[in-house]
């Protein structure tokens, strides 16, 4: 075991705090990897507060992780001591079963989280808000050059949560496409829909960030307040990726689907949809959800952004800013994911 420092929260109700944890010895298909940027999910945020489920505290969260590999194990051959890499939502899965077989490890019945989930040796996973993490080699994934290290962290979440319902429902040259909400997961969801060849066009309950929509690639930009908006996109979509949590009226939104387009949610409401089943029946829409993604998806869409020059809009902070931070994720007030310079821990 090694100890190496972190930013933990003590209780649902108490800020984080600098404090040490324990890193399990690197096993023969493990990596140690040396932190260099910890993106902030809003799903750390609901973890740590315990809105989502029981925590055993202290927890250390994030699951947006780029560094560089500092030890391997003596069986490892995909990764070297230099190697620049990154970890996401899951660090461990049975990689027997079917979903695992197929490379969608997030479908794994005993898929592990990177926090707040039990690993293989019986201990609480503890996530990126810290100098040093421990993972499974097959777990780790090859950060391409010209991809920066801070810029491509959240791409481990954000990223991939959009990039695979866009890959899943065939996002190509001249889809249209609309994506809900111009947040942390909107922004890459833009990104990356128009690098893909697709007619993007930004819903958000107001123009406040139209520039910015556009200057991302949007073709157009809606405000959802507006009555006009559900008028005048009647019908026009094959897909609208849905990333935010709010409950939407959603027969105003199946509206706007082509025939035999979907409504995807990648954002979680709190409350459950009212669905009438004739907005689905009409034009033999679907409304769909889409979870994460798997090893070979997370590592392709990292190769694309590399490609493509795209990189998740960032705000880099030292960790002692990170209760200011998480406060400004609840009141939206960022453009568009915080990233922490693992460094400052």
């Amino acid at each position: 075991m090694r100890t190496v420092k972190a930013w933990a929260a003590p209780s649902a109700t108490e800020p984080l705090t600098a404090t040490t944890i324990e890193r399990r010895d690197v096993g023969p298909n493990d990596v140690l990897i040396e932190i260099a940027y910890a993106g902030i999910c809003h799903s750390d945020i609901h973890t740590a507060r315990a809105e989502w489920g029981d925590v055993p505290y202290p927890i250390v969260v994030g699951h947006e992780i780029a560094g560089t590999v500092a030890e391997v194990g003596s069986e490892v051959t995909k990764h070297a001591v230099g190697d620049r890499v990154g970890v996401g939502c899951l660090v461990n899965s049975c990689g027997e079963c079917d979903a695992c077989r197929a490379g969608h490890e997030q479908y794994c019945p005993d898929a592990i989280g990177t926090y707040n989930a039990t690993d293989r040796d019986g201990t609480t996973t503890q996530g990126g808000y810290s100098t040093h993490v421990v993972v499974d080699a097959d777990f780790a994934l090859k950060i391409p050059e010209g991809l920066e290290l801070d810029v491509a962290a959240p791409l481990l979440c954000a990223g991939i949560t959009t990039w695979t319902p866009l890959r899943r429902w065939g996002v190509r040259e001249g889809s249209k496409v609309a994506v809900v909400g111009l947040g942390g997961l909107g922004h890459m969801g833009v990104q990356l829909a128009v690098a893909l060849g697709a007619e993007v066009t930004v819903l958000s309950q107001s123009l406040k960030k139209q520039e910015d929509g556009v200057a991302l690639g949007a073709t157009d930009y809606r405000a959802t307040s507006d009555a006009e908006t559900f008028t005048d996109l009647r019908g026009k979509f094959d897909l609208i990726l849905n990333t935010v949590s709010a409950d939407l009226p959603i027969k105003k939104y199946l509206s706007l689907l082509a025939p035999e387009g979907t409504l995807v949610n990648v954002g979680a409401p709190a409350e459950p949809f009212e669905v009438p089943v004739f907005s689905l029946i009409g034009g033999s829409k679907a409304l769909a959800g889409s979870n994460i993604g798997g090893i070979p998806g997370t590592q392709e869409m990292l190769d694309f952004c590399a490609e493509k020059g795209i990189g998740a809009k960032i705000e880099v902070i030292p960790a002692d800013k990170v209760n200011e931070a998480w406060d400004r994720v609840v009141a939206s007030d960022v453009r568009y994911r915080f990233v922490i310079d693992a460094a400052t821990i």
